[in-house]
């Protein structure tokens, strides 16, 4: 472990205003009563993830609540894998949780740590339990553990072994440590109360045999420790103070105070739960996150349409507006959910100030100006930011020939439309006045082509007062267009119908992914893996890190521009 661990930090702790006070959460206001009391002197949390799979938004909220409380108490974050159970981890899962908890700005230093790294330290303190009296050696099967394990209305029943003498328990368990036993055959358990009213301290399994190889230790144990016993003791060897954990694990409280206590540890860490994060209408089950990964049904793990941590950077999420949408869901005891919508709210506000507004057709349809030169070319001025004049200016070319958006032309105007239709003029955004004289159709009836006429009198910046339009379209040169292909989404789960069907499996949403073949302005082409714009009208949208190639690349929406969601007052 190194010196690092067994440093103190001293704290010196800021005045803390009346409205401060009133404005922190629960889990402040006991890591503030524990320093005043001096039951600790620093502050040092730790995220713990079993990599037993792909961190998803509520892992965000841990992350984010162990480091922010370290961070506000000057205190130490590690990160730490709890990787206990090799029948389900891969070193595949440890790389991308770290990269997830980089990204999103949790820095835990040099202090990255495995459970497996303590694995002599937990088998010795395993013998120490022996020779107290406090463990011993079962021959009990799976199923009658369970039959002895009694109800919430009956106490258990003694294991036939509890009495065994610590020598042959000692011999037992080295036994099974020097794999003589199968998978399942013996169990170490802790001795402490078949009769408690806790389930969790009815003589708990501390080890048991699993002839398996493991990612970070390979062959060299065939006995693994349980969670319940490893977690406790991975948290005191690091000197993390505060235990922070959602609230299933309230009920396992006094069987981590026991380990520690039992263990001998001086200054033990303190367990406080929360309530988890809950999301509306989305799918987190690593089982069915699993099963849609291998149905081919999403695009991995990391798919845009999933609320994962690699999803949500793919798609285009920030550290920043997932920050915010914990911060906005709040740190509390009570369950509860919080709107998908308001994590789209995040992200639009964190975009809105950062992103170029971009011209990107997405259903293209074929725009002629007739009385515009044919080979002519020029080239407009158009702010990248109108809210943030300091991403300055651009500019893109126009010519006779454009691409716009097939919902901007109908052939017969409806009530309060304002775009194109035959007779209509409307302004193309920085250019000109144009006004429509006819259109093509091909022989089915479909419109392939509008015709105008421009007034070159009323270019965009020219302070022409002469007439006013009442719709302005985007549009991109048809000649230096650059292909682009858009991705764009709906929830994975058909939101009206629910998440599950009576069977248990994902109602799913057959619109989740639509692909377009669109233009955009040649300012897009050379874009780089996870640059961020607007695409005007149409929402905000990142580069694929995984699909788009040099001069082509792929466009996921991260969010659309309106939203239904408002704060509370």
């Amino acid at each position: 472990m190194g010196k690092e661990l067994d440093k103190e930090l001293k704290i010196e702790e800021a005045p803390v205003s009346e409205e401060e006070k009133v404005s922190r959460h629960f889990i402040e206001k006991e890591i503030d009563k524990d320093l005043a009391e001096g039951v600790y002197d620093t502050v040092h949390t730790r995220f713990p993830p079993e990599p037993n799979g792909y961190l998803h938004i509520g892992h965000a909220k841990s992350i984010l609540l162990n480091y922010g409380m370290a961070q506000k108490y000057g205190g130490k974050f590690n990160l730490r894998f709890d990787d206990t159970n090799p029948t389900k981890e891969k070193s595949e899962f440890v790389e991308s949780i770290k990269e997830d908890v980089a990204w999103l700005g949790a820095d835990y230093e040099d202090r990255l740590f495995f459970a497996s790294n303590y694995f002599d330290q937990m088998y010795e303190i395993a013998v120490e339990l022996i020779k107290k009296g406090k463990a011993y050696v079962s021959d009990l099967t799976a199923e009658q553990m369970r039959e002895y394990r009694g109800t919430l209305e009956e106490p258990g029943i003694n294991d036939p072994n509890r009495e065994r003498s610590f020598e042959e328990n000692l011999d037992l368990f080295t036994r099974m440590k020097n794999g003589e036993f199968a998978d399942g055959e013996k169990t170490l358990r802790a001795k402490i109360d078949m009769a408690s009213s806790n389930m969790n301290m009815r003589d708990p399994i501390l080890y048991r045999v699993a002839h398996m190889s493991h990612h970070n230790t390979g062959d060299k144990w065939c006995i693994y420790p349980m969670y319940d016993y490893a977690h406790p003791i991975e948290d005191a060897i690091e000197h993390i103070t505060h235990s922070l954990c959602t609230l299933e694990f309230e009920d396992h409280r006094p069987l981590y105070d026991w380990v520690v206590r039992e263990a001998g540890f001086v200054h033990p860490p303190r367990q406080i739960e929360f309530a988890k994060m809950y999301l509306t209408n989305v799918v987190t089950g690593k089982r069915y996150i699993k099963k849609l990964v291998e149905q081919g049904i999403v695009d991995g793990w990391d798919d845009p349409r999933l609320v994962s941590i690699s999803g949500l950077r793919r798609r285009g999420f920030t550290p920043a507006s997932i920050k915010r949408f914990v911060e906005l869901s709040g740190i509390s005891k009570a369950q509860s959910s919080s709107d998908y919508a308001m994590l789209e709210y995040c992200i639009r506000e964190d975009l809105k100030p950062s992103c170029s507004r971009m011209l990107t057709v997405l259903d293209p349809l074929k725009l002629i100006i007739d009385n515009y030169p044919e080979d002519q070319i020029e080239m407009l001025d158009a702010d990248n930011n109108l809210e943030n004049p300091d991403l300055g200016k651009r500019q893109i070319p126009f010519g006779r020939e454009l691409w716009i958006e097939r919902e901007d032309f109908l052939t017969a105007p409806i009530p309060k439309y304002k775009r194109l239709y035959p007779g209509n003029e409307v302004r193309l955004m920085y250019a000109y006045f144009v006004k429509c004289v006819g259109y093509d159709t091909d022989e089915n009836g479909n419109v392939t082509a509008v015709h105008c006429t421009y007034d070159p009198e009323t270019k965009s910046g020219s302070g022409f007062t002469g007439r006013k339009v009442k719709g302005t379209i985007h549009w991109v040169s048809a000649k230096e267009a650059v292909p682009v292909k858009v991705r764009l989404y709906e929830n994975i789960v058909d939101e009206e119908k629910g998440v599950y069907n009576e069977d248990g499996s994902l109602n799913l949403n057959p619109n989740s992914l639509t692909e377009c073949s669109a233009y955009a302005e040649p300012a897009l082409k050379d874009v780089k893996p996870f640059e961020r714009f607007q695409f005007v009208r149409n929402g905000y949208f990142c580069v694929d890190c995984h699909d788009s190639k040099e001069g082509a690349p792929v466009f996921n929406r991260i969010v659309g521009l309106k939203s239904s969601f408002k704060l509370p007052s």
